[in-house]
């Protein structure tokens, strides 16, 4: 099993904690990764694109000259594709862009980039994270002594008020109650800091 330290908010070290072997310690799956990030982003698309083929422009009902006698290749509408402002041949069209992955697989998933990070040196783990009234000042204080700066994802089992909005005006710095956490933004973190209650919520949920 994987021991780590375990930090207080002051950036002091107050103990180890022994971490799950399956779901810190797995061997990270490169494509199993991929493929949930590529799901989570397709899942964000709205899927509200659209272009006007020729039936749906405006205009173009005349045929703009005759059909013989110019020497020039015969016409039906200026709204064809081929001419400027007439329609658009195969462009977009509203759908939806949802993928579906097994349950198994974004489990395997959530596992791989959580090992990856902490094999990498990315993860802090902290015994408590609270705070007493709103403090944007505070709460990036915190992040400073944990070393966590840049791009942090704060993975928590209580995501109360206070450390919400001491943390929506922090640039770079994601708030998420586990185990709700995304593939893509566990590995697009420069930082993940994990309390001691959320790596026990994630074990828990994750370790089957």
């Amino acid at each position: 099993m994987p021991t780590v330290t375990l930090m207080s908010t002051s950036g002091e070290k107050v103990g180890e904690i022994e971490l799950s072997q399956r779901v810190f310690g797995a061997e990270p799956n490169i494509p199993l990764m991929h493929q949930a990030v590529v799901e989570e982003l397709a899942n964000q698309r709205s899927g509200t694109a659209d272009t006007k083929t020729r039936g749906d422009v405006t205009g173009g009902g005349k045929k703009p000259y005759r059909q013989k006698g110019t020497g020039r290749a015969r016409q039906g509408t200026i709204r064809a594709p081929h001419y400027a402002g007439g329609g658009v041949v195969f462009g977009p069209h509203p759908r939806s862009y949802e993928q579906r992955m097994p349950r198994k697989m974004r489990k395997a998933a959530i596992r791989s980039a959580l090992s990856a990070k902490l094999a990498d040196g990315e993860m802090v783990f902290v015994d408590e994270l609270s705070l007493d009234g709103i403090s944007t000042k505070k709460m990036a204080e915190i992040m400073s002594n944990l070393d966590a700066l840049g791009k942090v994802l704060i993975a928590t089992s209580d995501v109360t008020d206070e450390l919400s909005k001491s943390s929506r005006n922090i640039p770079g710095l994601v708030l998420r109650r586990v185990p709700a956490l995304s593939v893509t933004e566990v590995l697009d973190s420069d930082r993940v800091v994990v309390t001691r209650s959320a790596a026990e919520r994630l074990e828990e949920a994750f370790a089957k």
